[in-house]
Protein backbone atom coordinates (compact mmCIF):
# COMPACT_ATOMS: atom_id res chain seq x y z
CA UNK A 1 0.00 0.00 0.00
CA UNK A 2 1.20 3.43 -0.76
CA UNK A 3 2.45 5.76 1.93
CA UNK A 4 0.17 8.53 2.96
CA UNK A 5 1.39 12.14 0.99
CA UNK A 6 3.72 14.29 3.66
CA UNK A 7 1.74 17.36 1.92
CA UNK A 8 -2.02 18.23 0.37
CA UNK A 9 -0.31 19.21 -2.60
CA UNK A 10 0.31 16.13 -3.14
CA UNK A 11 -2.95 14.39 -2.48
CA UNK A 12 -4.46 13.91 -6.05
CA UNK A 13 -0.78 12.24 -7.35
CA UNK A 14 -1.37 9.83 -3.95
CA UNK A 15 -5.27 8.65 -5.30
CA UNK A 16 -4.41 8.44 -8.96
CA UNK A 17 -1.30 5.89 -7.73
CA UNK A 18 -3.98 4.40 -5.63
CA UNK A 19 -5.96 3.82 -8.95
CA UNK A 20 -3.31 2.24 -10.50
CA UNK A 21 -3.34 0.04 -7.62
CA UNK A 22 -6.68 -1.15 -6.98
CA UNK A 23 -8.69 -0.34 -10.41
CA UNK A 24 -9.38 -3.26 -12.84
CA UNK A 25 -7.12 -3.19 -15.99
CA UNK A 26 -10.39 -2.22 -17.84
CA UNK A 27 -11.36 0.84 -15.61
CA UNK A 28 -10.40 4.38 -16.58
CA UNK A 29 -7.66 5.89 -14.82
CA UNK A 30 -8.18 9.59 -13.59
CA UNK A 31 -4.60 10.92 -14.78
CA UNK A 32 -5.24 8.92 -18.74
CA UNK A 33 -8.24 11.46 -19.27
CA UNK A 34 -8.50 12.66 -22.47
CA UNK A 35 -8.74 15.93 -20.99
CA UNK A 36 -10.89 18.96 -21.58
CA UNK A 37 -11.52 21.35 -24.21
CA UNK A 38 -9.90 24.11 -22.56
CA UNK A 39 -7.00 23.40 -20.20
CA UNK A 40 -6.73 23.75 -16.74
CA UNK A 41 -4.43 23.59 -13.87
CA UNK A 42 -4.69 20.10 -12.16
CA UNK A 43 -6.52 20.54 -8.46
CA UNK A 44 -4.20 19.60 -5.84
CA UNK A 45 -6.73 17.15 -3.84
CA UNK A 46 -9.09 16.16 -6.09
CA UNK A 47 -8.76 14.16 -9.63
CA UNK A 48 -9.87 15.34 -12.96
CA UNK A 49 -13.18 13.34 -12.33
CA UNK A 50 -14.21 14.16 -8.60
CA UNK A 51 -13.80 18.25 -10.05
CA UNK A 52 -16.34 17.01 -12.43
CA UNK A 53 -18.77 15.34 -9.95
CA UNK A 54 -18.35 18.37 -7.58
CA UNK A 55 -19.33 21.27 -10.62
CA UNK A 56 -22.15 19.37 -11.58
CA UNK A 57 -23.02 18.81 -7.96
CA UNK A 58 -23.00 22.66 -7.66
CA UNK A 59 -24.63 23.66 -10.98
CA UNK A 60 -27.78 25.25 -11.32
CA UNK A 61 -29.35 22.64 -13.81
CA UNK A 62 -28.49 19.77 -10.96
CA UNK A 63 -31.05 21.96 -8.26
CA UNK A 64 -33.86 22.46 -11.01
CA UNK A 65 -33.96 18.76 -11.00
CA UNK A 66 -35.92 18.89 -8.05
CA UNK A 67 -38.80 20.42 -9.37
CA UNK A 68 -38.69 18.32 -12.66
CA UNK A 69 -41.28 15.36 -13.09
CA UNK A 70 -39.75 12.13 -13.71
CA UNK A 71 -43.53 10.59 -14.79
CA UNK A 72 -45.83 11.67 -12.64
CA UNK A 73 -47.13 15.81 -13.20
CA UNK A 74 -48.25 17.30 -9.31
CA UNK A 75 -48.79 13.95 -7.56
CA UNK A 76 -50.75 14.51 -3.92
CA UNK A 77 -48.55 11.54 -2.56
CA UNK A 78 -45.17 13.18 -1.59
CA UNK A 79 -43.55 9.91 -1.91
CA UNK A 80 -43.26 10.35 -5.85
CA UNK A 81 -39.98 10.52 -7.51
CA UNK A 82 -38.67 13.62 -9.13
CA UNK A 83 -35.62 13.59 -11.74
CA UNK A 84 -33.78 14.21 -8.69
CA UNK A 85 -34.38 11.34 -6.92
CA UNK A 86 -34.41 9.61 -10.21
CA UNK A 87 -31.16 10.84 -10.17
CA UNK A 88 -29.64 9.73 -7.15
CA UNK A 89 -31.37 6.09 -7.44
CA UNK A 90 -29.18 5.78 -10.26
CA UNK A 91 -25.78 7.11 -9.00
CA UNK A 92 -26.35 4.52 -5.89
CA UNK A 93 -26.87 1.39 -8.11
CA UNK A 94 -24.53 2.64 -10.59
CA UNK A 95 -22.04 3.28 -8.15
CA UNK A 96 -22.33 -0.28 -6.64
CA UNK A 97 -21.96 -1.49 -10.29
CA UNK A 98 -18.61 0.12 -10.31
CA UNK A 99 -16.84 -0.55 -7.04
CA UNK A 100 -17.95 -4.04 -7.40
CA UNK A 101 -16.29 -4.10 -10.93
CA UNK A 102 -13.19 -2.42 -9.61
CA UNK A 103 -13.90 0.49 -11.88
CA UNK A 104 -13.69 4.33 -11.75
CA UNK A 105 -16.45 5.74 -9.08
CA UNK A 106 -15.49 9.02 -8.97
CA UNK A 107 -16.03 8.87 -12.91
CA UNK A 108 -19.70 6.54 -12.90
CA UNK A 109 -20.78 9.40 -10.09
CA UNK A 110 -19.85 12.20 -12.70
CA UNK A 111 -21.41 10.53 -16.00
CA UNK A 112 -24.62 9.63 -13.22
CA UNK A 113 -25.58 13.05 -11.86
CA UNK A 114 -24.96 14.92 -15.23
CA UNK A 115 -27.21 12.34 -17.01
CA UNK A 116 -30.65 13.87 -16.85
CA UNK A 117 -29.44 17.90 -16.81
CA UNK A 118 -31.61 18.22 -19.85
CA UNK A 119 -34.88 17.01 -19.27
CA UNK A 120 -37.54 19.45 -19.89
CA UNK A 121 -40.48 20.25 -17.40
CA UNK A 122 -43.14 17.69 -17.13
CA UNK A 123 -41.14 14.77 -18.47
CA UNK A 124 -41.16 12.68 -21.51
CA UNK A 125 -44.35 14.17 -22.03
CA UNK A 126 -42.54 17.66 -22.26
CA UNK A 127 -39.73 16.57 -24.53
CA UNK A 128 -42.31 15.47 -26.94
CA UNK A 129 -43.71 18.54 -27.15
CA UNK A 130 -40.56 20.27 -27.03
CA UNK A 131 -39.09 18.67 -30.00
CA UNK A 132 -42.27 18.67 -31.72
CA UNK A 133 -42.88 22.53 -31.35
CA UNK A 134 -39.44 23.17 -32.50
CA UNK A 135 -39.56 21.27 -35.45
CA UNK A 136 -42.00 23.96 -36.55
CA UNK A 137 -39.58 26.76 -36.98
CA UNK A 138 -36.63 24.19 -38.31
CA UNK A 139 -37.98 21.45 -40.11
CA UNK A 140 -34.37 19.29 -39.51
CA UNK A 141 -34.14 20.13 -35.76
CA UNK A 142 -35.01 17.65 -32.90
CA UNK A 143 -34.60 17.93 -29.33
CA UNK A 144 -33.11 15.03 -27.27
CA UNK A 145 -32.38 15.39 -23.37
CA UNK A 146 -29.56 13.97 -23.48
CA UNK A 147 -28.28 16.21 -26.13
CA UNK A 148 -29.32 18.63 -24.13
CA UNK A 149 -27.53 17.37 -21.06
CA UNK A 150 -24.31 18.60 -22.76
CA UNK A 151 -25.47 21.12 -24.18
CA UNK A 152 -26.06 22.39 -20.76
CA UNK A 153 -22.25 21.54 -19.24
CA UNK A 154 -20.43 22.34 -22.41
CA UNK A 155 -22.66 25.67 -22.99
CA UNK A 156 -24.91 27.14 -20.49
CA UNK A 157 -23.95 27.04 -17.57
CA UNK A 158 -21.62 29.23 -15.57
CA UNK A 159 -23.21 32.05 -17.52
CA UNK A 160 -22.65 30.83 -21.34
CA UNK A 161 -18.97 28.87 -20.17
CA UNK A 162 -20.17 26.20 -19.48
CA UNK A 163 -18.15 23.58 -16.86
CA UNK A 164 -15.61 22.45 -19.09
CA UNK A 165 -15.62 18.66 -18.34
CA UNK A 166 -13.61 16.28 -19.31
CA UNK A 167 -14.21 14.11 -22.13
CA UNK A 168 -14.74 10.73 -20.70
CA UNK A 169 -17.54 12.45 -18.46
CA UNK A 170 -19.45 14.03 -21.51
CA UNK A 171 -19.04 10.73 -23.62
CA UNK A 172 -21.08 9.00 -20.79
CA UNK A 173 -23.64 11.76 -20.17
CA UNK A 174 -24.64 11.37 -24.45
CA UNK A 175 -24.41 7.68 -24.12
CA UNK A 176 -26.42 6.75 -21.32
CA UNK A 177 -30.15 6.73 -23.22
CA UNK A 178 -31.72 3.91 -24.67
CA UNK A 179 -35.03 5.26 -25.39
CA UNK A 180 -37.72 2.26 -25.12
CA UNK A 181 -35.01 0.00 -26.54
CA UNK A 182 -34.04 -2.99 -24.80
CA UNK A 183 -30.95 -3.07 -23.15
CA UNK A 184 -28.32 -5.36 -25.21
CA UNK A 185 -29.42 -3.39 -28.05
CA UNK A 186 -26.65 -1.00 -29.57
CA UNK A 187 -27.72 -0.22 -33.11
CA UNK A 188 -29.22 3.29 -33.56
CA UNK A 189 -28.41 4.45 -29.57
CA UNK A 190 -24.94 6.73 -28.62
CA UNK A 191 -23.06 4.05 -26.76
CA UNK A 192 -20.73 4.95 -23.95
CA UNK A 193 -16.42 4.62 -24.62
CA UNK A 194 -15.82 3.77 -20.95
CA UNK A 195 -17.43 0.79 -18.89
CA UNK A 196 -17.88 3.80 -16.44
CA UNK A 197 -20.49 5.27 -18.86
CA UNK A 198 -22.03 1.00 -19.24
CA UNK A 199 -22.68 0.73 -15.54
CA UNK A 200 -24.27 4.11 -15.85
CA UNK A 201 -26.70 3.53 -18.96
CA UNK A 202 -27.86 0.09 -17.49
CA UNK A 203 -28.77 1.91 -13.62
CA UNK A 204 -30.81 4.16 -15.57
CA UNK A 205 -32.60 0.88 -16.60
CA UNK A 206 -32.46 -0.68 -13.25
CA UNK A 207 -33.55 2.41 -11.30
CA UNK A 208 -36.47 3.58 -13.72
CA UNK A 209 -37.98 0.43 -14.44
CA UNK A 210 -38.67 -0.13 -10.71
CA UNK A 211 -38.85 3.27 -9.18
CA UNK A 212 -41.90 3.72 -11.76
CA UNK A 213 -43.63 0.40 -10.77
CA UNK A 214 -43.91 1.58 -6.83
CA UNK A 215 -44.93 5.31 -8.15
CA UNK A 216 -47.42 3.85 -10.42
CA UNK A 217 -48.83 1.51 -7.83
CA UNK A 218 -48.96 4.60 -5.78
CA UNK A 219 -50.78 6.35 -8.12
CA UNK A 220 -53.41 3.74 -8.87
CA UNK A 221 -52.09 3.70 -12.58
CA UNK A 222 -50.95 -0.34 -12.21
CA UNK A 223 -52.17 -3.16 -9.42
CA UNK A 224 -49.04 -5.67 -8.58
CA UNK A 225 -51.03 -8.45 -10.48
CA UNK A 226 -51.49 -6.67 -13.99
CA UNK A 227 -47.60 -6.96 -14.22
CA UNK A 228 -45.76 -9.80 -16.32
CA UNK A 229 -45.90 -12.57 -13.76
CA UNK A 230 -43.39 -14.76 -15.55
CA UNK A 231 -41.08 -11.85 -15.37
CA UNK A 232 -41.99 -11.20 -11.57
CA UNK A 233 -41.11 -14.82 -10.97
CA UNK A 234 -37.48 -14.34 -12.38
CA UNK A 235 -36.91 -10.63 -10.68
CA UNK A 236 -38.56 -10.55 -7.21
CA UNK A 237 -41.80 -9.93 -5.89
CA UNK A 238 -40.06 -7.01 -4.41
CA UNK A 239 -38.68 -3.25 -4.92
CA UNK A 240 -35.22 -4.69 -3.10
CA UNK A 241 -35.49 -7.49 -4.31
CA UNK A 242 -35.62 -6.97 -8.32
CA UNK A 243 -32.97 -4.30 -8.69
CA UNK A 244 -30.28 -6.81 -6.16
CA UNK A 245 -31.11 -9.85 -9.06
CA UNK A 246 -30.64 -7.34 -11.70
CA UNK A 247 -27.68 -5.86 -10.09
CA UNK A 248 -25.99 -9.27 -9.33
CA UNK A 249 -26.91 -10.75 -12.55
CA UNK A 250 -24.69 -7.61 -14.53
CA UNK A 251 -22.01 -8.52 -11.66
CA UNK A 252 -22.04 -12.15 -12.50
CA UNK A 253 -22.08 -11.60 -16.14
CA UNK A 254 -19.32 -8.65 -15.89
CA UNK A 255 -16.47 -9.49 -13.38
CA UNK A 256 -13.23 -10.14 -14.99
CA UNK A 257 -14.74 -8.89 -18.21
CA UNK A 258 -13.95 -5.88 -20.97
CA UNK A 259 -17.52 -5.50 -21.14
CA UNK A 260 -20.59 -4.38 -18.70
CA UNK A 261 -23.79 -6.36 -19.64
CA UNK A 262 -26.95 -8.15 -18.22
CA UNK A 263 -27.37 -11.40 -20.09
CA UNK A 264 -29.21 -14.33 -20.05
CA UNK A 265 -33.18 -15.11 -18.29
CA UNK A 266 -32.46 -11.69 -15.87
CA UNK A 267 -32.34 -9.35 -19.09
CA UNK A 268 -35.32 -11.46 -20.96
CA UNK A 269 -37.08 -10.86 -18.06
CA UNK A 270 -36.38 -7.03 -17.60
CA UNK A 271 -36.94 -6.21 -20.97
CA UNK A 272 -40.12 -7.78 -20.82
CA UNK A 273 -41.27 -5.34 -17.33
CA UNK A 274 -40.07 -2.53 -19.83
CA UNK A 275 -41.84 -2.74 -22.39
CA UNK A 276 -44.90 -3.58 -20.03
CA UNK A 277 -44.60 -0.09 -18.51
CA UNK A 278 -43.85 1.39 -21.78
CA UNK A 279 -47.37 0.27 -22.70
CA UNK A 280 -49.68 0.35 -19.75
CA UNK A 281 -47.57 3.78 -17.67
CA UNK A 282 -45.52 5.69 -19.86
CA UNK A 283 -47.77 6.02 -23.04
CA UNK A 284 -49.70 8.77 -22.54
CA UNK A 285 -53.14 6.94 -23.76
CA UNK A 286 -52.81 4.29 -21.04
CA UNK A 287 -51.82 6.85 -18.39
CA UNK A 288 -54.72 8.86 -19.44
CA UNK A 289 -53.11 11.77 -17.72
CA UNK A 290 -55.36 14.97 -18.33
CA UNK A 291 -52.89 16.90 -16.85
CA UNK A 292 -50.17 15.72 -19.14
CA UNK A 293 -51.75 17.37 -21.91
CA UNK A 294 -52.17 20.49 -20.65
CA UNK A 295 -48.25 20.31 -19.48
CA UNK A 296 -48.06 19.42 -23.59
CA UNK A 297 -49.79 22.63 -24.28
CA UNK A 298 -48.24 25.02 -21.77
CA UNK A 299 -44.63 23.74 -23.35
CA UNK A 300 -46.25 24.37 -27.23
CA UNK A 301 -47.79 27.73 -26.35
CA UNK A 302 -44.95 28.80 -24.64
CA UNK A 303 -42.52 28.19 -27.35
CA UNK A 304 -44.36 30.11 -30.30
CA UNK A 305 -45.35 32.58 -27.64
CA UNK A 306 -41.07 33.99 -27.21
CA UNK A 307 -40.53 33.15 -30.99
CA UNK A 308 -43.19 35.77 -32.07
CA UNK A 309 -42.89 37.63 -29.17
CA UNK A 310 -39.18 38.31 -28.25
CA UNK A 311 -39.62 40.66 -25.60
CA UNK A 312 -41.70 38.24 -23.76
CA UNK A 313 -38.75 35.89 -23.57
CA UNK A 314 -35.80 38.80 -23.21
CA UNK A 315 -37.49 39.90 -20.09
CA UNK A 316 -36.78 36.44 -18.88
CA UNK A 317 -33.24 35.89 -19.79
CA UNK A 318 -30.74 39.01 -19.97
CA UNK A 319 -28.01 37.14 -21.20
CA UNK A 320 -29.85 36.99 -24.40
CA UNK A 321 -31.46 40.25 -24.14
CA UNK A 322 -28.04 41.48 -24.14
CA UNK A 323 -27.23 39.34 -26.95
CA UNK A 324 -29.73 40.67 -29.53
CA UNK A 325 -32.15 38.16 -29.28
CA UNK A 326 -34.85 39.36 -31.49
CA UNK A 327 -32.31 39.79 -34.58
CA UNK A 328 -30.98 36.45 -33.94
CA UNK A 329 -31.16 34.28 -37.14
CA UNK A 330 -34.45 32.10 -37.26
CA UNK A 331 -32.63 28.64 -36.28
CA UNK A 332 -30.55 30.29 -33.54
CA UNK A 333 -33.43 31.96 -31.82
CA UNK A 334 -35.14 28.73 -31.85
CA UNK A 335 -32.45 27.12 -30.48
CA UNK A 336 -32.00 29.91 -27.77
CA UNK A 337 -36.36 29.27 -26.91
CA UNK A 338 -35.50 25.82 -27.01
CA UNK A 339 -32.60 26.07 -23.98
CA UNK A 340 -34.55 28.32 -22.33
CA UNK A 341 -38.26 26.44 -22.11
CA UNK A 342 -36.13 23.18 -21.12
CA UNK A 343 -34.51 24.66 -18.45
CA UNK A 344 -37.89 25.79 -17.06
CA UNK A 345 -39.32 23.42 -13.73
CA UNK A 346 -42.70 22.34 -13.50
CA UNK A 347 -44.13 24.86 -10.92
CA UNK A 348 -41.91 27.70 -13.01
CA UNK A 349 -43.26 27.00 -16.56
CA UNK A 350 -46.59 26.86 -14.91
CA UNK A 351 -45.78 30.01 -13.51
CA UNK A 352 -44.79 31.72 -16.82
CA UNK A 353 -47.66 30.43 -18.87
CA UNK A 354 -50.44 31.55 -16.40
CA UNK A 355 -48.77 35.26 -16.33
CA UNK A 356 -48.35 35.53 -19.94
CA UNK A 357 -51.69 33.41 -20.98
CA UNK A 358 -53.87 35.26 -18.54
CA UNK A 359 -52.31 38.64 -19.26
CA UNK A 360 -52.97 38.12 -23.00
CA UNK A 361 -56.76 36.79 -22.48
Amino acid sequence: MLDLPVGIEQYREYTEALEDQILSPYAVRSRNSQGRARDEEPDPVRTAFQRDRDRILHSKAFRRLKHKTQVFINPVEDHHRTRLTHTLEVAQIARTLARALRLNEDLTEAITLAHDLGHTPFGHGGEEALDAVLREYIADAEFRHYDQSLRIVDVLENDGRGLNLTWEVRDGILGHSKGSADLGIVTGTNMPSSLEGMCVRIADRVAYINHDIDDAMRAGVLQFESLPQDAIAILGLTHSKRISTMVLNVLESSIGQPHVSMTGTVLEATNKLKDYMYANVYSLDARGQVEMEQAKKMVTQLFRLYMGEPHLFSDDNTYILNHGFEHLPLHDRARAVADFVAGMTDRYITARYAKHFSENA
